[in-house]
């Protein structure tokens, strides 16, 4: 039974390894991908609340002077 020759099979595998990555860059650089999203300057719209019209105080019990 002869022996295979296997002196080839790395400049084969070298060869296919390049030629693949040739076609995926050029298959890569004729896409053409969307840009990416601009941001937008929103205005923030204050809302008017019941409790910024009063002045309100909350007193917790620490807080109160010592009698």
């Amino acid at each position: 039974m002869p022996q295979l020759d296997t002196s080839t099979w790395f400049m084969t595998m070298f060869s296919s390894i390049i030629t693949l990555f040739i076609l995926f860059q050029l298959k890569l650089s004729s896409q053409d991908f969307p840009h990416p999203p601009m941001t937008k300057t929103m205005k923030t719209l204050k809302t008017k609340t019941p409790w910024e019209q009063k002045w309100t105080k909350t007193y917790l019990p620490l807080s109160l002077p010592l009698p």
